[in-house]
């Protein structure tokens, strides 16, 4: 706060933060960084950022410095072009083909303003040269965009042998070994960087989106007739079941809900022609008007019911009666009903011939209009719905056309309930088949209303009624937008109209329920009548069949009726009277008739409309007239001399009325008249108007008709006053403030007339009596509230600077100077003199305050931002720039006062000025206006005096220039900010462009001083915002004075910089001024020095971040525009243009630290919120720190990458740099070469690595990227979809603009003169603006347009380092910049490029390598390695010009190094390294585009004759074949890419051959430990790291002495027995100090900690916790070493969490499944007769391995080639077809010693380490598998493979096999010892199972498997085996069987305990049948082999007994015989092996 408030006394404070400060210092506190701390007068010379300088004297600089340069378009930058504003006359554009003007009406002075004001052309300010630049993408150039690397095709190579020798190598670079001086080379590459470059950089940079475009005023819409939605009506058809006469018919608009009739009636008829002959004698010939039957109805609040009525000649007899036979007759019965249908049809025509001119009422039915359009999108084609009762089906038929009409896009609101568009919907043939017959006394429109309201009901009363069948087909559709033959309401033909023969279609006139504002644009004067009933009921005499005759009369004579009333159908166009319908003996009817009348111009009080009443004779007497005559009404149609409408309830006379009886009224009580009645009102009737001449409102016509008086001889009557002079002054102002009174709708109607009148008596105010009468203050002040009125009613008709439509369409295109035409006729002589309009003079009242001295007034201003001026809707523009002019007429041929003749800008200045209180406040709330009317107003002045050429500084007086500095000053800053900006904006153009800078100025400080006052950020924005609108100018740079020269400052003083800091070494001033925001370069840029001023505020982090954003935008639209002019297209012209942004390039240095970081992993999608805070980078390094500084330690990454906080998003952060690489891209690189000489290092290092976040940020995305951002990005509003469209369309630096223009059939910009920035409605693809996403070939256009930006960017990126190598290789400090430099080329080289980019980046390196070699070899050894990876990784690129360069660039290294010491040994590693590293990594490899690239290396080595007789080019030939080995074996890994174990196989095998290279056996280790994750086989991967850890600590143990480290690979023998083969014990194991071996990051004490972290986490993820705790031992003591007790505590918790996992998952673990795999036949190659052991996922079935080697092979080798073989016999290969693959897979399990036994007790022991494995084979001696049990033998395979598993692989070698035999008698000793077994565990089991239990024991004793037991014993036990060998088996499968006993008994015991009641007979089951085995058993397993039980040993000493297994004592159970008790002597055998293999307990 006490910041703000220094600032407020003006004293300067720091701009940026408290973080940017401490940045500074670090940066070396240089002067620049502190942003000027000096207090105000401590430095006289210098202004803080903070406050404004003060500006250039424009006209007077102009003036001194006249241009040097004659022409071209550096002139054209100095001054403003001769021709840049004219008024232009554009023609009002017409719908008709005849203007519709009254015939007559010339002398009403009103009747002829109202006409000129609809047809005089449109006066418009036009800017000549428009900024609608456009950018295209030169097709070559698009071609020219290579395919970036990332998206190539890639081959595969499957040969593995490949000749390098005979191969063919890319192109060669000519004279690549040629030596040519550098700066040869440098001139060479850069003339080939220059060439075929892209001109404009952001025609490649989508626009960006803007919430609100401040700068942008769109062009208003032209003036027009108001239309609603449009429907066109077509009737087809109309037929009843008879035909007997003509039917009449009308159709009109009605809506229920409001109860009002909403269009006038079209009527139409569809009798035949035939029909229509039965009245030949009424008719005369039809006007083809009259004969329409389509009609367009307009709708403007969608919400109604189509009402049709129909009428039919009038017969003698009720409506029912004459209904009736349309209700009894049927069409299909027209034979058997003929006589009676003959017999009407005479009657009707005799009817016709008498009463053929009446009318009489028939029937009706209506259409709910919502329902047809609303249903359209529902219903399909062609299906028909009967219409019948309401409450039934439908409406009708509805038949959808298949052909849709062509679609207007109407933009017009609705409202109500049912508002939907009727502009889209299909159209519909609707077919009504019933009709209601009217009712006599029910005719009237409130029963009409019931009517309508009833059917909408379900249970409609209608139901009941008895229909008309009948037949009505109707169209209805969507009108289209110019449709052809059409008529107006008033008969005028619309264009196009080609011919006048063919049947029309009628516009029909809307009676629109609720306003409608819109100003009047045509000449329309209509009149409706409305008859609604009489009342005859007390009328004596007869008077039964009544009708009503109307008449338009201009006088009293019959003959005065005039022709003005519009035919019905098939009749003439106008008749002189219209009849009502008649309804039959009714003396009270009610009447639904519509007369339309064409009103004359000018009315006298003798016109009036007379009705005349009428008693019809239906039937034929003698002597009997046809009508009689029997009453008269009339209504005056003038009162007071204003138009009569409105309700009338009328008196009728019996009686003619007498003469005169016109100018009365019929309620006047006429003496000697008799009345109907006693004279009440007896007739209802309603006028109506419809006309643009008569106002209808009395304030209006009153102060119309005042103003029109004062051309009149006095006295004046106006209505019922009598007007004098004396108080005619009196009278005008009073109507000028009536004028508050008036209806809005009038107002709004007659707008332009009234505008007109009102500036006319501002400027012209008339002399009455020789006074001058002053009624300017007045007109202003009533001005002033209409403004406001408008604003505040019509808030939806507003823009988005809140502009009301129709205003600022009058200013646009309607507003003129009174007095500018010189052939303005004269309206006759200003009669008597006594009045006429004066000038009014300047009035001494003026306050004195407001002589303000100019000088002062000048004082002070200060900076923001500035917007684009070619932003599309560039609100600027709705004043100074569009397209016309016009003859101007004046209204009159006045004469003035003596003096000069007063302007109308200058008397609004004044008035607005001398205004006060609420006046002023209302001026204020819509200043925009009155500035928008003050700009025209000069224009128009200078235009027409031709003062446009004239010095600026003489144009306008000095009170004028006084009152535009007092409205300015004292403007409040809120409301008027952007009114005033754009105000300011056109001012530039017309005014003294040094004064209009000093009001910039005097605003600016305003609001500063308000912002720091107030503390509110909205002043900062608001600021922002004017600025942008002020610099949106058309000649902007021009106003920047670009080509003048800054000197510096009379007293040196340390300049005010915004960019980063200079050297504190002596500078060039000049140089300095134009890099800095000094006071020289504010003051003669101005709005230049306010932009880059404001974008410098931006570092401050306090600022808001909205505000931020939009400085960004401003910036980037300002350039953008630059970059897209044509007047700038010229590269000097370019360059004089950057030149004014030269600061940015500090600015954005200065700034680097809080853009976004597009280097972090994932950010270049730049998603996140806008202004994000990055936790992660909060913290600042120490090493980044001290680079920051200024010290020149190598860094690995960019220095300036610290975030103190990254304040800005990835979009806003893009904007900027795209800015910054404008300015690099087209400023003098002479002067940037000069201020980079000049920079410190710490400078140029942040200058890197700006260079390098650059490399980043427009790094390709590719296309996939697009397609991402296109599902995302376009949920949109299609609001913002538009303004972007705008906005494409008007910055043009948009991708869309190409497709436009290609879209556009002459190719050319713009096919005509329109100025497409500024018009909404030219957007040539505006219709596609509702399609949300982009097709595929858009999306490939964008994708493509980003891939040329990239390569843009990084080629400017080029261009300016090596602007920095050239001024930086003469300075002593260059080795600290170079490093950064080669950072920067090795980045761009790892993105994604294009194929151009990439050449001169090669070419850049070469010669970079080739100027300091030393650089690369000696000092940045990393970044030789880096270089060496790129380079060879574009080696394998598949475009040939890129490996061209790389193998180039990468033989010329190799070159280099070997002759800085006679090898190139670190190449030759770095790039063995590289080519694993690149192998093993990268998905996008091509081996065979390796290949030509090693041979063009070798090419190179062969043909370079320098070196020929050095050892050089065999040490390339021998580099070569060594990475051509390595490729080799790459390819065979890319052939198995589909065969993981394959894959796994070849890799380990790469490794393994790298045994003495540990960095790249490391590497591989990496790479198998990668691809064992991704198929998440974790135990593997674990094993790849431990290994890794393993040769980490091998040599670690030689580096370093450290007891805590393990001591090499001994130390993880209980992790893996197979870790021991990384023991570092060969001959040629390197030592691991020698440079670059075990150089890697993993060769150290944290490498190695890092390495057993992973392996922890991989043994956790495979579930084998055991080994994690082995892992851990490791570990523990090395972080006890280092006291790291965090890291203590986390491993004991993961301990902790390991052990707990072995505890809780007890018996649920399952590891490996393993089977034996063998593969037989030549197809297999390597593998052929190969055998391993495959682990597999547990739980795997044979079956799913078998399934997946099959499918596997039979996809490589053909299907029917691969047979799996299905046993597991021996093969014998001479059995197998030679041509086929075989594989033998069989199951196998880990098979244990006994001893093993006693170690593996755990589950996990038993799984873990596994080198042995069993399976089983049965067979019989005579071939067969399976046989009898006496015959049938097993054979055991026990295999041993080469490692223990798990290993670093999955599948492993089997080395050795043995095979043991077992006799048939053993293998049933081995089942019933599996059986035993089983009974067993059921038995035990903890928790008990009674299934499981239940299921061993029906296996065991069930009656169904009792033989299978017993037939064991059977065989086996019921003799004596006769060979003595097999005694032993004999006694053990007795015991067995024993046990076997034994535990079926225990197992039913236990059964019984757990079974219900439910199942106790299925235990006794189980029981007898156990009962019975036990039997059948007994005698079997009693009987004993005496021989067994003889004493064997003799006992020698301590009496012991021998050893007898006695099955009674031992029930059976064995026990095992402690043999070392026993001495046994020598051949002597105890027992067998094989009896106690295994043991009961």
């Amino acid at each position: 706060m006490a910041e703000r408030r220094a600032f407020a006394q003006k004293i300067s404070r720091t701009v940026a933060a408290e973080v940017r400060k401490q940045i500074a210092g670090q940066y070396g506190g240089s002067p620049q960084f502190l942003k000027n701390l000096n207090v105000g007068a401590a430095a006289s010379n210098t202004v803080p950022l903070t406050e404004a300088v003060e500006p250039v004297d424009f006209e007077e600089y102009l003036r001194t410095h006249p241009p040097i340069i004659e022409s071209g378009p550096l002139r054209d930058l100095i001054e403003f072009p001769p021709d840049d504003i004219e008024v232009v006359c554009t023609p009002r554009e017409c719908r008709t083909v005849g203007q519709a003007v009254p015939e007559e009406g010339h002398n009403d002075a009103h009747v002829r303003d109202c006409v000129r004001s609809y047809t005089e052309d449109w006066n418009v300010v036009n800017r000549r040269p428009s900024l609608t630049c456009v950018f295209v993408l030169p097709q070559d150039d698009l071609k020219r965009r290579s395919i970036s690397i990332d998206e190539t095709p890639r081959g595969s190579w499957a040969c593995s042998i490949f000749d390098l020798k005979n191969s063919v190598p890319d192109a060669l670079l000519p004279h690549l070994l040629d030596r040519a001086p550098n700066e040869e080379i440098d001139r060479h590459n850069e003339e080939h960087r220059k060439s075929n470059r892209h001109r404009e950089l952001f025609a490649l940079h989508p626009a960006l989106e803007e919430e609100e475009p401040i700068e942008r005023h769109c062009v208003p819409d032209v003036p027009k007739e108001h239309f609603g939605q449009r429907l066109l009506v077509k009737c087809l058809s109309l037929k009843f079941e008879i035909e007997i006469e003509p039917i009449f018919a009308s159709l009109a608009l009605y809506d229920v809900k409001e109860k009002k009739k909403i269009s006038e009636n079209f009527l139409f008829d569809l009798n035949s022609e035939q029909t229509k002959g039965m009245l030949r004698s009424h008719i005369q010939t039809a006007a083809i008007s009259t004969l329409a039957r389509s009609a367009i109805f307009s709708i403007t609040y969608p919400s109604q019911d189509v009402f049709l009525v129909i009428q039919k000649v009038l017969q003698q007899g009720d409506i029912g009666e004459c209904a009736e036979p349309y209700m009894v007759f049927k069409e299909s019965d027209t034979a058997k009903n003929k006589e009676k249908l003959d017999k009407l049809r005479s009657q009707s025509e005799q009817f016709c011939t008498r009463l053929g001119r009446y009318r009489m009422p028939f029937a009706w039915t209506a259409i709910h209009l919502m329902n047809i359009v609303n249903s359209a999108g529902s219903l399909e084609r062609d299906t028909e719905l009967e219409m019948g009762l309401p409450g039934q089906n439908a409406w009708g038929s509805i038949k959808r056309n298949s052909s849709i009409a062509g679609r207007r896009s109407l933009e017009r609101t609705t409202s109500g309930d049912e508002s939907c568009s009727l502009s889209s919907f299909r159209p519909a043939t609707l077919t009504v088949t019933n009709f209601f017959k009217q009712e006599g006394d029910r005719l009237s429109d409130e029963d009409l209303y019931k009517f309508l309201a009833d059917m909408r009901r379900p249970s409609s009363v209608l139901r009941r009624l008895r229909p008309i069948t009948g037949t009505l087909k109707i169209d209805i559709s969507p009108a289209p937008e110019n449709p052809h033959y059409c008529l107006t309401p008033d008969l005028q033909q619309v264009k196009p109209n080609p011919d006048s023969r063919v049947r029309p279609t009628r516009e029909i006139l809307e009676f629109p329920p609720r306003d409608v504002y819109v100003p009047n644009t045509t000449y329309r004067n209509l009149l409706y009548v409305n008859p609604h009933s009489l009342n005859f009921a007390n009328r004596q005499g007869s008077a039964r069949n009544i009708t009503v005759k109307v008449q338009f009369m201009n006088g009293e004579d019959p003959n005065n009726a005039m022709p003005v009333i519009f035919g019905k159908s098939s009749c003439a166009d106008y008749a002189k009277e219209a009849y009502t319908a008649v309804v039959y003996h009714n003396r009270s009817p009610d009447f639904h008739d519509e007369v339309k009348i064409k009103l004359p111009a000018s009315l006298t009080d003798h016109h009036h409309i007379l009705f005349t009443f009428y008693h019809v004779s239906c039937q034929q007497k003698q002597n009997t007239p046809l009508e009689t005559p029997v009453g008269y009404t009339w209504i005056p149609m003038l009162q007071n001399g204003r138009l009569r409408t409105g309700n009338f309830c009328l008196p009728v006379s019996l009686e003619k009325p007498p003469q005169s009886y016109s100018v009365l009224s019929p309620d006047v009580p006429l003496p000697g008249m008799k009345w109907v009645d006693n004279h009440r009102g007896v007739f209802n009737v309603e006028v109506t108007s419809v006309s643009t001449v008569h106002t209808q409102d009395q304030y209006l016509d009153k102060f119309f008709a005042l103003v029109h008086a004062l051309d009149h001889m006095f006295p004046v009557r106006i209505g019922d006053m009598r007007i004098m002079e004396n108080n005619l002054e009196e009278e005008l102002k009073s109507s000028i403030a009536a004028l508050n009174s008036s209806q809005l709708e009038p107002i709004v109607r007659f707008l332009h007339l009234l505008l007109d009148k009102l500036v006319l008596l501002v400027v012209r105010p008339p002399v009455i009596s020789g006074q001058i009468v002053n009624l300017g203050q007045a007109s202003f002040e009533v001005m002033a509230s209409i403004v406001n009125r408008l604003h505040k009613y019509l808030d939806t008709s507003q823009d988005m600077h809140g502009r009301n439509s129709l205003l600022s369409s009058y200013v646009y295109y309607v507003f003129r100077l009174p007095n500018m035409d010189p052939n303005s006729p004269s309206p006759g002589p200003g009669l008597g003199g006594s009045v006429h309009y004066a000038t009014m003079a300047r009035s001494a009242q003026r306050p004195a305050s407001l002589n303000l001295n100019r000088s002062r007034s000048l004082s002070n201003s200060n900076p923001d931002i500035s917007g684009t001026p070619t932003s599309p809707d560039d609100e600027v523009r709705s004043i100074i720039g569009s397209k016309v002019g016009d003859t101007l007429q004046t209204r009159h041929g006045l004469r003035y006062c003596d003096g000069n003749s007063p302007l109308f800008h200058e008397e609004l200045a004044l008035q607005w000025v001398v205004s006060s209180g609420i006046v002023r406040e209302g001026a204020l709330q819509q200043a925009w206006f009155f500035f928008e009317l003050m700009v025209k107003s000069i224009i128009h002045h200078l235009y027409f005096t031709e003062r446009l050429e004239s010095p600026r500084k003489n144009r306008f007086p000095e009170r004028f220039m006084d009152d535009i500095t007092a409205l300015v000053s004292t403007i409040l800053v809120e409301r008027l900010n952007t009114s005033l900006a754009f105000f300011l904006n056109d001012l530039l153009s017309v005014m003294d462009r040094g004064f209009v800078f000093s009001l910039i100025k005097t605003y600016w400080k305003q609001v500063s001083t308000k912002l720091y006052m107030l503390q509110n950020p909205t002043l900062e924005s608001l600021r922002l915002d004017f600025l942008r609108i002020v610099c949106s100018h058309e000649h902007y740079v021009t106003l920047n004075l670009p080509c003048s020269l800054l000197t510096p400052p009379a007293s040196p003083s340390p300049s005010v910089s915004s960019s980063s800091g200079f050297s504190t070494h002596a500078q060039d001033q000049k140089i300095t001024n134009m890099f800095e925001l000094s006071v020289p370069f504010r003051e003669q840029h101005y709005l230049a020095g306010l932009v880059l001023t404001e974008l410098a505020v931006i570092l401050d982090p306090e600022g808001e971040a909205g505000s931020r954003v939009s400085r960004f935008i401003v910036v980037h639209n300002l350039l953008s525009s630059h970059d897209s002019d044509p007047r700038y297209a010229d590269p000097e012209v370019k360059a004089r243009v950057a030149m004014l942004y030269l600061p940015l390039i500090g600015i954005v240095m200065e700034t680097l630290p809080q853009l976004h970081d597009f280097t972090a992993q994932g950010s270049a999608d730049g998603a996140g919120g806008d202004e994000s805070v990055e936790d992660g980078n909060s913290m600042i390094s120490q090493t980044v720190a001290m680079a920051i500084a200024g010290t020149s330690s190598p860094m690995s990454r960019p220095s300036s990458f610290l975030r103190p906080h990254a304040t800005f998003s990835a979009e806003s952060s893009r904007s900027l740099l795209i800015c910054l690489l404008w300015v690099l891209k087209n400023a003098d690189q002479c002067v940037l070469q000069k201020w980079f000489t000049d920079l410190s290092v710490s400078q140029l290092n942040r200058l890197l690595d700006m260079l390098f976040l650059c490399v980043s940020c427009f790094e390709y995305k590719g296309k996939k990227a697009f397609e991402r951002m296109n599902s995302l990005t376009f949920k949109k509003s299609k609001d913002m979809r538009a303004k972007l469209e705008e906005a494409i369309l008007g910055s043009i630096g948009a991708r869309q603009e190409m497709v436009r223009r290609k879209r556009s059939p002459s190719g050319s910009a713009f096919s005509s003169q329109e100025n497409l920035r500024w018009r909404k409605d030219m957007t040539h693809w505006r219709q596609h603006s509702e399609r949300m996403d982009k097709t595929r070939a858009e999306l490939e256009h964008e994708a493509l347009i980003d891939g040329n930006l990239a390569t843009e960017a990084n080629l400017i990126i080029l261009d300016t380092l090596e602007i920095i190598v050239q001024a930086v290789s003469v300075t002593e400090s260059k080795e600290c910049i170079l490093g950064g430099m080669l950072k920067v080329l090795l980045h761009s080289m790892a993105c994604n490029q294009s194929a151009l980019y990439l050449q001169h980046c090669f070419a850049t390196q070469r010669a970079l390598v080739s100027k300091f070699p030393e650089l690369l070899f000696e000092e940045e050894t990393e970044q030789c390695a880096d270089l060496c990876l790129r380079l060879l990784r574009n080696c394998s690129s598949s475009i040939g010009t890129i490996r061209s360069h790389a193998s180039a660039s990468l033989y010329l290294l190799m070159r280099q190094n070997f002759e800085i010491g006679n090898n190139f040994a670190r190449v030759k590693m770095q790039a063995t390294m590289s080519l694993s590293s690149l192998v093993g990594t990268s998905q996008n490899f091509n081996e065979e585009f390796l290949r030509r690239s090693l041979k063009t290396i070798l090419t190179y080595g062969e043909e370079d004759l320098e070196l020929r007789e050095t050892t050089f080019p065999d040490q390339v030939q021998d580099l070569v074949f060594n990475l051509h080995m390595i490729l080799s074996d790459t390819v065979k890994m890319k052939e198995h890419q589909e065969d993981p174990e394959m894959l796994i196989d070849l890799m380990y095998r790469i490794a393994k051959g790298y045994q003495t290279s540990p960095d790249l056996r490391l590497t591989w280790m990496q790479n198998m430990a990668g691809k064992h994750s991704e198929r998440t086989n974790h135990a593997e991967a674990a094993q790849c790291l431990v290994h890794s850890a393993a040769l980490v600590a091998e040599y670690l143990s030689m580096l370093e002495d450290r007891k805590y480290l393990p001591v090499g690979c001994v130390t993880f023998q209980n992790v893996s027995s197979n870790v021991l083969e990384e023991s570092a014990v060969s001959d040629d194991v390197v030592s691991p100090d020698e440079e670059g071996i075990c150089s890697g990051k993993y060769f150290t004490e944290a490498g190695l900690v890092g390495l057993l972290d992973q392996a922890a986490s991989s043994f956790s993820l495979a579930g084998m916790y055991e080994a994690v705790n082995e892992v851990y031992k490791v570990l523990i003591p090395i972080h006890e070493a280092n006291r790291d007790t965090k890291k203590l505590a986390t491993i004991h918790g993961k301990l902790q969490e390991a052990f707990g996992k072995i505890v809780h998952q007890d018996g649920k673990r399952m590891f490996g499944t393993y089977f034996r795999v063998g593969f037989y036949g030549s197809k297999f190659g390597d593998l052929d007769e190969q055998e391993f052991v495959y682990k597999e996922p547990a739980i795997t079935k044979l079956a799913e391995v078998s399934h997946r080697l099959e499918g596997f092979y039979g996809e490589r080798y053909g299907e029917d080639q691969v047979e799996v073989i299905k046993d597991s016999n021996l093969v014998d290969k001479c059995k197998l077809d030679p041509n086929k693959a075989y594989v033998q897979i069989t199951y196998v399990e880990p098979y244990f010693d006994t001893y093993e036994m006693k170690d593996r007790i755990t589950y996990f022991d038993k799984n873990y380490n596994l080198r042995r494995f069993v399976y089983c084979t049965p067979f019989t001696l005579d071939g067969r598998a399976h046989g009898d049990l006496h015959d049938q033998f097993k054979r055991k395979t026990i295999l041993t493979t080469s490692h223990a598993f798990p290993y670093i692989k999955t599948r492993i070698n089997i080395i050795h096999k043995e095979e043991v035999s077992s006799m048939p008698i053993e293998v049933a000793i081995e089942d019933m010892q599996k059986k035993t077994q089983e009974l067993a565990f059921a038995t035990h089991q903890d928790p008990s199972d009674a299934k499981m239990l239940q299921m061993v024991l029906q296996g065991s004793v069930g009656t169904t498997v009792n033989q299978g037991p017993l037939e064991v014993a059977q065989v086996f036990l019921s003799e004596i085996p006769s060979d003595p060998k097999l005694y032993r088996h004999h006694n053990k499968l007795r015991l067995c069987f024993k046990d076997f006993t034994k535990r079926c008994e225990d197992a039913l015991r236990k059964n019984k305990s757990l079974i219900g009641p439910d199942q106790k007979e299925y235990q006794r089951e189980l029981e007898r049948n156990y009962h019975r085995l036990k039997e059948a058993l007994q005698p079997l397993i009693c009987r004993k082999i005496p021989q067994l039980y003889k004493p064997v040993l003799q006992v020698t000493s301590h009496r012991l007994p021998a050893f007898i297994p006695d099955t009674d004592l031992n029930e059976g159970r064995l026990i095992r015989l402690p043999l070392y008790i026993v001495s046994l002597s020598r051949g002597a055998k105890l027992f067998s092996t094989d009896t106690y293999a295994t043991t009961f307990v």
